[in-house]
């Protein structure tokens, strides 16, 4: 260009800088022509924009454009930049009259659904790069719209390269970036567009994600999606880059059917951030749908090791934040399968945390009670654990052993478990005597139940057991009845009465061992007493 030519000079964010013909581009641009107006002062011989959408890449776009009398090559690779640069310039209709440039863009931008899949996506990532200009003027949500509908229609036709080509699916597929053997292929597989969409920045996966939720499309693909794009951007993500990646992640499986997410999957995304400092929000969505699954964790799941710095060995205040959304999700008060799955998972966990040697009393004693007594119909695994962990804590009050005990469900516990625990030395001994007691009274209670069954062959049979009170120390007579007649031959008869006796005798037995080592431990007590010159006082136990 000639000196008289280049009369203006624009320097574009400090990238670059431009010599122009002033009444060309005024000619196109409502912004440059009120700003320099009719004036050809030195002082109007430049410009400067620090903000202009796209840089200097996009800036000699829209000179092309100017210097080519209104045309230029429109398409999804350059759409967001030219739309975003025209609004910027102002070039409307009372400039360039029909060499509009915004009006053509916008008119490209109605046609999108004509648009093939690879212009689609590469109009997307630039949308990306321009998301505040891309989304006020309706580019982004437009894209995104297509791309929900063109995987609706793919995945309800579910085409496979034997039945179906791109063409015949919806719409057209570019085959340039593909061959037509790995094409076809995609195409049997309901992921094959994981890949493609996955390049896409945090921010608009999740305007993705909640169009796809809005349209109803399938949660356990998206689900799925979900889970490999944490896993492809992870890699070679910055630090930043991975603390949104995560939050975006957690926060979309979040609004999904918690059955459609796996509860391995989610395990997998905990060790994850488990060294990033992600929201606090975002963690606890994640551990809410870690314990609504609580029921299909393994041990190995729970089995966390403690926050850095932490002396104890695994988190078990995680895993109390688990219990306590499980519970709160209510979903467990319909199916008391998995409640019973909870209550063994957690005995087992139990059992092994409990030889940690820096695992608090308050802390054990929380996972024991984390759970309603109605869940185990056993205690002998729980009794196990906290044998386990009196042995490793001998150090611990008597007020500290008390409290572990009072949890301890005596009704619960088998007979070897109750005569293991009368010999055991590391339980305080007033629980010892008040187990002894309570296993000598059902003792007593079975012994009146063996003496008093008769058995008719006529009449219905009838047992009358005497259950005693722990709280208040007395008895009570439950009487249930077997409706219909016993078909019971001699022989039988015979058999069924030698087994009782032999039954009795055994109660007798038990019952006698159980008086003998009450002694015992009574001696024991009146000697401790002697011993501190002084009775001291202990609290009442829970039954």
């Amino acid at each position: 260009m000639t000196e008289a030519c280049c009369d203006l000079e624009a320097d574009i964010n400090g990238e670059d800088t431009f010599l122009l013909n002033k009444k060309i581009i005024c000619s196109f641009s409502g912004r440059l022509s009120k700003l320099l107006g009719k004036s050809t002062g030195a002082n109007r011989n430049k410009v400067i924009f620090h903000d202009f959408p796209g840089g200097a890449e996009n800036f000699e776009l829209i000179a092309r454009f100017c210097y080519n009398n209104g045309e230029i090559d429109i398409s999804p690779s350059n759409i967001s930049l030219l739309y975003s640069a025209a609004e910027f310039m102002e070039m409307n209709d009372s400039v360039s009259g029909n060499r509009n440039l915004l009006e053509k863009t916008k008119q490209c931008i109605e046609e999108i659904g004509y648009w093939t899949w690879p212009d689609l996506l590469a109009a997307l990532k630039h949308c990306q790069d321009f998301q505040q200009v891309a989304t006020s003027s309706g580019i982004l949500e437009k894209c995104l719209d297509s791309i929900v509908g063109r995987l609706a229609i793919t995945s309800e036709a579910s085409p496979c390269a034997s039945t179906s080509s791109p063409d015949s699916s919806g719409f057209r597929l570019s085959c340039d970036t593909r061959s037509t053997e790995s094409l076809k292929n995609s195409f049997c597989r309901a992921n094959w567009w994981f890949e493609d969409l996955s390049v896409l920045s945090p921010d608009l996966i999740e305007m993705l994600v909640k169009s796809m939720v809005s349209k109803k499309y399938n949660h356990v693909i998206i689900g799925r999606f979900l889970l490999y794009y944490q896993k492809s951007r992870l890699f070679t993500a910055s630090s930043d880059v991975k603390h949104k990646v995560l939050e975006v992640v957690i926060d979309m499986l979040y609004i999904l059917d918690p059955s459609c997410v796996p509860c391995k999957s989610l395990f997998g995304i905990l060790r994850v951030v488990q060294g990033l400092n992600i929201s606090k929000s975002s963690r606890n969505m994640l551990e809410s749908m870690i314990g609504s699954q609580m029921d299909q964790a393994t041990l190995d799941n729970l089995l966390i090791p403690s926050p850095y710095g932490a002396s104890y060995l695994y988190d078990v205040n995680l895993v109390l934040r688990f219990l306590k959304a499980f519970l709160r999700g209510g979903g467990w008060r319909s199916s008391r399968t998995r409640m019973k799955k909870v209550a063994s998972l957690m005995d087992m966990y139990i059992t092994e945390v409990a030889p940690d040697p820096f695992l608090r009393s308050a802390k054990f004693l929380a996972l024991v009670v984390a759970l309603p007594d109605s869940t185990r119909d056993c205690w002998d695994e729980l009794y196990h654990a906290m044998d386990v962990y009196l042995e490793v804590h001998a150090g611990l009050s008597e007020e500290e052993k008390l409290n572990i005990c009072c949890a301890l469900n005596y009704e619960k516990l088998s007979s070897d478990a109750c005569i293991h625990l009368s010999q055991n030395a590391k339980f305080p001994s007033k629980s010892t005597v008040q187990s002894l007691i309570s296993r000598q009274l059902k003792l007593k209670n079975f012994l009146q139940v063996t003496k008093n069954t008769k058995l008719d062959m006529d009449s219905p049979r009838k047992f009358t057991e005497t259950r005693s009170k722990a709280k208040k120390g007395e008895g009570s007579e439950q009487t249930v009845l077997y409706p219909g007649k016993l078909d019971v031959s001699a022989d039988n008869n015979e058999n069924m009465r030698a087994h009782l006796q032999g039954m009795q005798g055994r109660v007798i037995e038990l019952e006698k061992l159980c008086k003998k080592m009450q002694n015992q431990m009574a001696k024991l007590m009146k000697s401790k007493v002697s011993a501190h010159g002084t009775a001291r006082s202990l609290p009442r136990l829970c039954s």
